[in-house]
């Protein structure tokens, strides 16, 4: 098995010569290792998909180091800032068999997974594109296990420059038609003194005025939304739930079927395992309980991740395409089906079809597209801020239309 296949893009790649196995007893013939573990959804994972998203994220304002904004906003601790994205996700080809050692109780597990590369570049402004994120990691899937008791498992494994790893596991389902996609709300809480429970946010949420979309003289990035209220880009509708970006991508779309994929740095029970780790300039200052009297508030973090929930939704789309006048032995087309607006992302067909096509003639193709909701809980100035990302992404490399099309 080799893995070292071109892609297009940034990618993370073995060595041709690197496969997983287990170390051979000299003493004793050598076992050959089991077949690679089935990805289950992950095998939609291949190539590079490329898309349009939304990003929000309320950010430490700091006096020793301050946001300038066009209208300086005297007080603010935080500051509100909206990025209208552009992302390239990157997958390498599959690990293989990737062997887990059991104990006295618990046979070997052996795993398998996919190694991607993310990058979100910032294009709110009309003209600039701005690295906002890059994240290396690992899709794995986990199979059914006696100890602990539990079915087949999905997990992702990623590095943040800003100094945060996470570790997120949960299971996936497959329904026909379109995903349910659930609203998600930005406004920020107080943290509780035990933890943040998965699921919405806890009671007792703190509205800021750079969630209200009209007003212009508040601490946010943009500061005056205008424009972008009028083109539909960044409306109250989209600042009140980040989700109705992908829901309004998928209202004009046939879907046929989605595989949707839930993860979490702390899963419900049965689930259990996985968090997040911190540098220590995100958290804020060693833990003081051993040395400071009992009541002694917590170190104050500058931005620390606490937890992190995702849901990718893996949808099969179905499109229409109007292939032009064709004569056999011309070079291949490439087709685009009509996009209902300019942040909707769609894939290129090549078409080549066996026959002459002396009239434009409509077909129907699929495509794999990849949505995704992710929420990382933010603690600073002892709330905790949900930094919500979406995003919708297609192939990026050209999809051959099959020969099916054309019986």
């Amino acid at each position: 098995m080799s893995n070292a296949t071109t892609l297009k893009g940034a990618s993370i790649s073995l060595p041709a010569e690197f496969e997983f196995g287990e170390v051979p007893t000299h003493a004793l013939p050598i076992v050959p290792a089991p077949a690679a573990p089935g990805l289950g959804p992950l095998a939609a994972f291949v190539g590079t998909f490329k898309g349009s998203g939304f990003n929000t994220i309320f950010r430490p304002d700091s006096a020793k180091t301050p946001t300038v904004l066009p209208i300086p906003i005297a007080g603010s601790d935080n500051v509100l800032e909206l990025n209208l994205t552009a992302e390239t996700l990157t997958f390498s080809p599959a690990l293989g068999t990737v062997p887990n050692r059991g104990s006295l109780q618990q046979p070997d597990a052996f795993l398998n997974g996919v190694p991607y590369l993310q990058a979100i570049n910032d294009v709110t402004t009309p003209g600039v594109s701005t690295g906002i994120h890059a994240e290396p990691g690992l899709w794995m899937i986990v199979p059914e296990t006696t100890i602990p008791k539990e079915g087949i498992t999905l997990v992702r494994m990623a590095s943040i420059p800003h100094g945060t790893t996470i570790n997120a596991q949960g299971t996936s389902s497959t329904v026909n038609g379109k995903p349910t996609i659930a609203a998600v709300d930005i406004t920020p809480f107080p943290t509780p003194p035990n933890g943040i429970p998965p699921g919405p946010p806890p009671a007792g949420t703190i509205k800021f005025a750079s969630q209200t979309a009209a007003d212009a003289k508040t601490a946010r990035i943009p500061q005056d939304l205008s424009t972008y209220i009028a083109a539909g880009t960044i409306t109250q509708a989209i600042l009140d739930d980040p989700n109705t970006v992908l829901r309004d991508v998928i209202s004009t779309q046939t879907i046929t079927e989605t595989t949707t994929i839930f993860i979490a740095t702390n899963p419900v029970l049965p689930l259990f395992g996985g968090g997040t780790d911190n540098i220590a300039f995100l958290t804020g200052a060693p833990d003081i309980t051993l040395t400071k009297p009992i009541g002694t508030p917590p170190p104050a973090p500058n931005g620390q991740s606490l937890q992190m929930t995702a849901t990718f939704w893996i949808e099969t789309v179905q499109h229409t395409i109007v292939v032009p006048i064709f004569k056999v032995g011309q070079p291949a087309l490439l087709v685009k089906p009509a996009a209902a607006n300019p942040r909707q992302p769609v894939p290129t067909f090549t078409v080549t079809p066996p026959i002459d096509i002396p009239v434009p003639r409509t077909i129907t193709v699929t495509s794999t597209q990849i949505q995704y909701s992710q929420i990382v809980m933010l603690n600073f100035n002892g709330l905790t801020w949900p930094h919500v990302s979406v995003a919708t992404l297609v192939p990026d490399a050209a999809l051959p239309v099959p020969p099916s099309v054309w019986s």
